[in-house]
């Protein structure tokens, strides 16, 4: 279970960065970046928990 959240946060957390950085002029630092960040790693949070609970 404990991989599972810990592979969601950092996926989540890259791919927000990720589009935060998009939305930012390609700033991954700037508030967008930092923002969709929090938000994706949280999202990653969720899913990794509902993933390990399913499969194991």
């Amino acid at each position: 279970m404990k991989l599972m959240i810990s592979i969601g946060v950092i996926v989540g957390g890259l791919l927000g960065g990720w589009l935060g950085g998009l939305l930012d002029g390609g700033n991954m630092v700037g508030v967008w970046g930092i923002l969709l960040g929090a938000v994706g790693s949280l999202i990653g949070i969720w899913a990794g928990y509902k993933i390990g609970q399913n499969y194991l």
